[in-house]
Order: structure tokens, then C-alpha cells, then sequence
């Protein structure tokens, strides 16, 4: 598997190295509202308010037009 690549050319576009922080604190917020309203009785809120792709700092991906070698490293 050493020479497989990747057959199309798209990358995220970002200014971190992983999602992994945004999803913890907005898994932590959603868990804290929904015992919020777990407690005091009324619905919890929909899933879709947390979480939003494109609020974290990895924003998207794109096609490159000319690809690099290591762009394309799987």
C-alpha cells in the first residue's frame, strides 16, 4: 500500500491540524444543554444547534487544480 494515492484532489481547507477540539467543546456544550433542559422539564434543544462544520477551524474542503505529491499522500 505504499504507493497508493489519492485518486481525487481534494484537501480541507484549515488552520488546524484536526477537528478533535471543536468537537469536544461542542459535544460538552450540547450535553450541558440538554441536562439543562432534561432538569428543568421542557424539550431539549435539536441536535443541529451544535456542531456547526462550518464554525470550526478546519472550514470546508476544495478541489486543487494541480496537485502536489504530498497533497496527494493518502
Amino acid at each position: 500500500m505504499s504507493r497508493s494515492r489519492r485518486k481525487t484532489p481534494i484537501v480541507g481547507i484549515t488552520t488546524a491540524e484536526s477537528d478533535k477540539p471543536f468537537k469536544v467543546a461542542e459535544h460538552r456544550r450540547e450535553r450541558r444543554a440538554v441536562n439543562a433542559a432534561l432538569a428543568l422539564g421542557s424539550e431539549p434543544p435539536h441536535a443541529l444547534r451544535f456542531g456547526d462544520p462550518w464554525k470550526s477551524d478546519k472550514d470546508g474542503k476544495h478541489y486543487v487544480a494541480e496537485p502536489t505529491a504530498d497533497l496527494l499522500r493518502k
